[in-house]
Order: C-alpha cells, then structure tokens, then sequence
C-alpha cells in the first residue's frame, strides 16, 4: 500500500500540515511543528513553505477529489482562518483597550 501525504484532520492545530507530515514520516508532530518555527524563526522561510503546503495538500477526507477542488476548498479554508484570527485579534484588543482605560 502506498502512503499518500495530507494534511492532518484530527491533528492540527492550524492548517493540519505539521500533522500530516508528522503522521505520513511516522512522527511526533511537536518535531514537526519546532522545525517549521525554526525555519521561520531563522531563515524565515517557514511561514512560506507552510501556507504553500496548506494550499496544495489536500486532507485526509479529500484525498481523491481533483487538484484544482482541493486548491480552492484549501484557500476558501485559509480565508476563513484567516478572518477568524483577525476577529479574534480585533476582540483582544477592543477588551485590552476596554481594560486599560478603567
């Protein structure tokens, strides 16, 4: 049986990459993920190779759909994790400004 690389559904944290490449090398994704920090951290590289992996992997449970379904259905993802970051930051920092002025 051939292992096929995806992005992890049941362990992510973000976009499920560090996991399915943790699962697919038979790994601990806390590896995984401390790599991509470094990468980032160091050469600055690692948030690139993330976003382009969360692009074009598809998940465990799209595997057999069509390249170009998996892309869009992952930048629709993206999107939408995106914005509920940026509500959630937006929040924060609205309690944080509340807070600071009582």
């Amino acid at each position: 049986m051939q292992k096929k690389l995806y992005r992890s559904e049941k362990n992510k944290i973000i976009g499920g990459v560090c996991g399915g490449l943790a699962e697919y090398f038979d790994i601990d994704p806390s590896i995984v993920r401390i790599v991509f920090a470094l990468a980032f951290f160091t050469e600055g590289f690692g948030l690139l190779l993330y976003i382009i992996l969360w692009i074009i992997l598809p998940t465990s449970s799209s595997i057999e759909k069509e390249s170009g379904e998996i892309i869009e259905e992952n930048k629709e993802e993206i999107k939408t994790k995106v914005t509920e970051v940026a509500r959630n930051i937006k929040t924060e920092v609205k309690t944080d400004t509340k807070s600071k002025k009582k």
